[in-house]
């Protein structure tokens, strides 16, 4: 008896397969056409601008003229200055408040408080401005038998912006130092307390170091921050880079043209200090990266 061979029949995961076979399809990218309509919108808006000021009212070759005028140099020197001494103090500051708030005093803390509220709820140009006229409610600083002086001789705008600039900054900068040290891992107070060394000691020598690297950046973008907060100095005379700028453009009128010189002063400065504060932030992780 002969037997019969059944008919061969693909398996349905063969039939899958040749059903859904993608080498058959086209692969398409997908359109963005909301990401294209809104670059070549930002473009044209771009054009229209760059256009405009190409072809308006400004004669840009006093842009080069003016760029390296002496009072405009003199303006850059003054508002580097202010500005580096401001934030040296403003740290200094910032520190001491930072470890009055979290010393278990409760005097020292609430007198960090009192300070933070203070300078951080009220306007820096009404504090410049609050210095400046210092005279009118302090007539004369003295100190019985020892010396008596104007205060108005005393308070000049040099003066009235380092203390305001600097007081001010200590107030924002108690905050970041405060966050730096809460980072440092509590077992770090305990390893110096359990070795005796001082809490002074311990903060200068274990602990601000390792929180260097979460109080750097911060700081950094505060001291680029400050290098334009000093132009509202302006406002008490100080002869910073904008005082002199306006200086200029009300004798000769040529107002967008000197403020495009401070404008591109102000770029170029702080181009460079953003490249100084990554090597510094590279400087004090790098044992961070080793870790991980």
């Amino acid at each position: 008896m002969e037997q019969s061979t059944p008919l061969a029949t693909s398996s349905p995961a063969h039939n899958s397969r040749t059903q859904y076979d993608l080498d058959k399809y086209q692969v398409v990218p997908r359109r963005y056409y909301g990401r294209i309509t809104a670059s070549v919108v930002i473009l044209l808006l771009v054009a229209m601008l760059v256009n405009a000021f190409a072809h308006g009212n400004i004669e840009w070759r006093y842009v080069g003229q003016f760029f390296t005028a002496k009072a405009i140099l003199q303006g850059v020197m003054n508002t580097l200055i202010m500005s580096i001494l401001a934030m040296m103090l403003g740290v200094v500051f910032g520190v001491v408040a930072a470890i009055m708030y979290m010393s278990p005093n409760p005097v020292l803390h609430y007198i960090a408080v009192v300070y933070a509220w203070i300078f951080r709820g009220t306007p820096l140009i009404l504090q410049l401005l609050l210095w400046f006229n210092l005279a009118l409610v302090f007539p004369v600083i003295s100190i019985p038998g020892l010396f008596s002086v104007q205060t108005v001789h005393v308070m000049t705008p040099f003066l009235a912006a380092l203390l305001g600039l600097s007081i001010n900054q200590g107030a924002y900068t108690s905050e970041v130092v405060r966050a730096g040290l809460l980072s440092v891992d509590i077992g770090q107070y305990e390893a110096a307390k359990s070795i005796g060394m001082p809490r002074l000691q311990a903060l200068r020598r274990i602990i601000l170091p390792q929180a260097m690297r979460v109080i750097l950046p911060p700081i950094g973008n505060e001291f680029i921050s400050m290098i334009k907060t000093t132009s509202l100095a302006s406002m008490i005379q100080y002869s910073e880079l904008l005082y002199n700028t306006q200086n200029i453009y009300f004798a000769n009128a040529r107002v967008m043209e000197l403020l495009f010189v401070a404008g591109i002063w102000y770029l170029m400065i702080v181009t460079v200090l953003s490249f100084g504060q990554s090597q510094l932030e590279r400087y004090f992780s790098r044992g961070h990266r080793r870790r991980q």
